[in-house]
């Protein structure tokens, strides 16, 4: 395949196109691939499709955007984290993405539970807080000894429950004290004190 003064001829569109339509490849004598880079390109993710892969789609990206396969949404630059492993320096799935996804893994690896699992204990709570009726539930409730999933409670119900230190006798003391019980301990061994009955 002869290639004239800064012109190569691909041999998949048979065009000729500038050398650098085509990527380098040392083992070719001209130092060029044999396919220009669009064809090459479109060979590529035929191959992927085939193979049942998830490829981004042969799309045209303007300057500062990139693709996100989640979504198939080209987005600004601005809308994706950095990563400095990435070849252009930035996260493959933009903020949208990365934070449902971030969600999943969450929900999976601390409560081992689905996003549909969850969403079935929100309805079974009739969309309310586990605890109390003023507010959305938003957090999974779990126990912190045995990893139980006890329910899902608005925020200041989830901060009350861990600031009680998720110990019923104080919770028990905390409501009797809101009664106007003021607790009043009695000692009946070194360091061990108990409730007036």
């Amino acid at each position: 395949m002869g290639s004239e003064e800064g012109v190569k001829r691909c041999s998949r569109c048979k065009q000729h196109k500038p050398r650098a339509a085509f990527a380098r490849n040392k083992a070719m004598r001209d130092g060029l691939q044999v396919s220009c880079r669009e064809c090459a390109s479109a060979y590529h993710r035929q191959r992927q499709v085939a193979k049942g892969r998830n490829v981004r789609p042969g799309v045209n990206v303007p300057p500062g955007h990139k693709y996100c396969r989640t979504c198939g949404e080209i987005k600004p630059h601005s809308e994706r984290t950095r990563n400095s492993s990435a070849s252009d320096g930035l996260a493959t799935l933009c903020e949208a993405c990365k934070a449902v996804k971030g969600r999943q893994h969450h929900l999976k690896c601390d409560y081992n539970l689905t996003e549909a699992e969850r969403d079935a204990m929100i309805a079974s709570q009739r969309g309310l807080c586990a605890i109390c009726p003023d507010a959305p539930p938003v957090h999974v409730d779990h126990c912190h000894k045995t990893g139980r999933v006890r329910g899902v409670l608005c925020f200041n119900c989830n901060s009350a429950i861990g600031k009680l230190r998720d110990d019923p006798d104080v919770g028990r003391r905390a409501v009797a004290y809101l009664e106007g019980n003021l607790w009043k301990p009695i000692l009946v061994a070194p360091g061990v004190y108990q409730l007036p009955s």
